[in-house]
C-alpha cells in the first residue's frame, strides 16, 4: 500500500520539540525506576489495515528501540486527533508479540472510524509491569508525533488492564503540557495491583481448599501465594481438567457429583466470583501470581490473607480454621503497589465506561478509583458512566464512540459532562453503529470492600499517595523493572 505523506514538523518548531523532550526525560527522573521512554527508532513502515479498515486508513508498524512492536493507523478524514491505546492483559510472553497492537486496532477501529488516528505498543515484554507498559505507551505516542506531527488533542485508552496501565500514563506523562488532553478508561482494573487481586488471592487458597489438587498431594507442594512454583509444566489446559475433577464448572448441573456441586457452591459464595468466568480468575490467580511473584518480585510474596475471615460456605468455621493463611513481604507489597497503584493525582479529564455486571473487572473497581481521586482532591476531574452489559472484553462500538465524542467535548469546550448527558447522547452515535445504548445513568458502584474482603488497613484511598510514590521513587531498585 502507498506509505501516507508524512507530516514533518518544521525546523522552528522542531527545535523547542526536542528540548521539551530533553526535558521530559529529566522530569521523569525523580519517579524513581520508571523507565524512561525512548523514541528513537526505524521509522513506521506501511502495512496491510485490518479488514474493517482497508480503504479507511494507512496503517503502520514498526519495533521501538525497547523492542516494543506498535501499530499505527491514520484515517483518510483525519480530525487531527490521538487516540493512544494501552492494552489489557497481562499477555505472559517472554517478548514483545507483534500482533497484539494489530489485533487490537481491528478491535477498536471505531475510533478510526471517528476520525481519530490511532497509536498502540505492544509492550517491550510479556508479563506484569504498569509503568514498563505506561512507558511504552509514552513511547508510541513520542513515535508518531515525530513521524505525524502533534495532534491537535491527544487522548489515553485503557481497557482491563490497559484501564490501570492508561490511568497510570495520565497520572505519570499527563501533567506534561501537550502530551495528553484526557483518558477514556473502559471496563478498568482500577484498584491497582496491591489490593486490585485480593479477592484473586482469596480463590486461590479457597479454591485449595476444597479441591485439594492444586498442587495434588503427592506433587511437591509450595506456598499458594506463589500461584505455582516456578518449575511446574502445569498448563492451562491441566489446570482447566483440575478445576472440572473438582467442581464440574462446565457440565450441566444433572451431570455433576454432588460433591462437585458442593465444591462449586462454596468457591462461588466465599469468593464471589461468577461461575462463568470461575476457569480466567484460577488461571490468574496461577500463572499470572507465578509472574508476578518468581518473574518479577524475586521469589517475594506482595500478597496477604491475614485477618480475612471467609463466609458463605457449607461450614464457615472449618474454612476459616484450614484454609493457607500468609502474610505478605513488605518490600514485595510495596514494590507491586508502586508499581501499579494509583496516586489519583490527575490534572485531565478522565472518563469511564464499566458495564456493571462486568465479570472481570468488578464494577467496584471505580467506586476504588473514585475514591482514590477524592484521596487526592482531584475528582472534579472524573465522570464515570456505567452501562447495564455483562461482558469485560469488549462493550458496544455505540458507547466507545459516545464516549470518546463526550470527552473530546469536555476537553475542547470545558463543559464538564454528566452521566445522564452521556447517556443522552449516544442514541446519535447507535444510527450508525447499530450496536446499542446500555447506560444506566443512575448507577453507583457500592464501595470496592463491599465486593472484595479488605486486608487490615485497607479501606483508605488512594492505596498509595503521591507522597508515597515520591518518598519509593528515591530507593534504588523500587518497583518492577521493564
Amino acid at each position: 500500500m502507498p506509505v501516507l505523506g508524512r507530516r514533518r514538523l518544521s525546523a522552528h518548531r522542531y527545535r523547542p520539540a526536542v528540548l521539551a523532550a530533553g526535558l521530559a526525560v529529566a522530569l521523569l527522573g525523580t519517579l524513581g525506576n520508571a523507565p524512561v521512554p525512548q523514541a528513537q527508532t526505524t521509522q513506521p513502515a506501511a502495512a496491510t489495515c485490518p479488514p474493517n479498515l482497508v480503504g479507511k486508513a494507512k496503517c503502520y508498524t514498526g519495533q521501538d528501540s525497547n523492542g516494543a512492536h506498535y501499530t499505527m493507523a491514520v484515517p483518510a478524514r483525519w480530525n487531527g486527533s490521538l487516540v493512544v491505546h494501552a492494552h489489557g492483559g497481562p499477555d505472559l510472553g517472554d517478548s514483545s508479540d507483534p500482533s497484539r497492537s494489530t489485533d487490537d486496532l481491528e478491535r477498536w477501529a471505531v475510533m478510526v472510524d471517528e476520525g481519530y488516528a490511532w497509536a498502540a505498543s505492544s509492550y517491550r515484554r510479556g508479563g506484569y509491569g504498569t509503568r514498563m507498559a505506561a512507558a511504552d505507551t509514552e513511547n508510541v505516542r513520542r513515535l508518531f508525533v515525530s513521524e505525524f506531527g502533534k495532534p491537535k488533542r491527544t487522548y489515553v485508552h485503557g481497557q482491563s488492564w490497559g484501564g490501570n496501565v492508561a490511568a497510570k500514563v495520565a497520572e505519570t506523562y499527563g501533567a506534561r503540557p501537550g502530551a495528553y488532553d484526557g483518558a477514556l478508561l473502559t471496563n478498568g482494573v482500577l484498584g491497582g495491583g496491591s489490593r486490585g487481586y485480593d479477592y484473586r488471592v482469596d480463590l486461590r487458597v479457597v479454591y485449595q481448599y476444597y479441591c485439594r489438587n492444586h498442587p495434588r498431594p503427592a506433587e511437591p507442594q509450595y506456598p499458594l501465594w506463589q500461584g505455582l512454583r516456578a518449575g511446574s509444566t502445569l498448563t492451562s489446559n491441566g489446570l482447566r481438567a483440575r478445576l472440572r475433577e473438582c467442581t464440574g464448572y462446565d457440565s450441566a448441573p444433572g451431570d455433576r457429583t454432588a460433591l462437585q456441586q458442593r465444591n462449586l457452591d462454596d468457591v462461588l459464595a466465599v469468593t464471589r466470583i461468577p461461575e462463568r468466568s470461575l476457569e480466567s480468575h484460577l488461571q490468574f490467580s496461577t500463572f499470572t501470581f507465578r509472574d508476578i511473584v518468581s518473574s518479577r518480585l524475586g521469589g517475594r510474596n506482595p500478597f496477604s490473607n491475614q485477618g480475612v475471615r471467609y463466609t458463605g460456605s457449607h461450614d464457615d468455621k472449618a474454612l476459616n480454621a484450614g484454609v493457607e493463611r500468609f502474610s505478605a513481604d513488605p518490600t514485595a507489597r510495596r514494590d507491586l503497589s508502586y508499581d501499579s497503584d494509583l496516586t489519583g493525582k490527575v490534572s485531565i479529564p478522565v472518563l469511564t465506561l464499566h458495564a456493571i455486571d462486568d465479570p472481570t473487572a468488578f464494577v467496584e473497581h471505580e467506586a476504588a478509583y473514585r475514591a482514590t481521586l477524592q484521596g487526592a482532591g482531584r475528582d472534579g476531574n472524573l465522570v464515570q458512566t456505567f452501562t447495564k452489559e455483562t461482558e469485560h472484553s469488549a462493550l458496544s462500538d455505540s458507547e466507545y464512540a459516545n464516549s470518546l465524542a463526550a470527552l473530546n467535548a469536555w476537553v475542547r469546550d470545558g463543559h464538564k459532562p454528566t452521566p445522564r448527558s452521556v447517556a443522552a447522547s449516544c442514541e446519535a452515535f447507535d444510527r450508525r453503529y447499530g450496536s446499542g445504548c446500555f447506560y444506566d445513568p443512575a448507577f453507583h458502584p457500592a464501595p470496592y470492600a463491599s465486593r472484595i474482603l479488605p486486608r487490615p488497613g485497607g479501606l483508605a484511598w488512594p492505596a498509595m499517595t503521591a507522597a508515597q510514590e515520591r518518598a519509593w521513587s528515591r530507593i534504588d531498585g523500587v518497583g518492577i523493572a521493564p
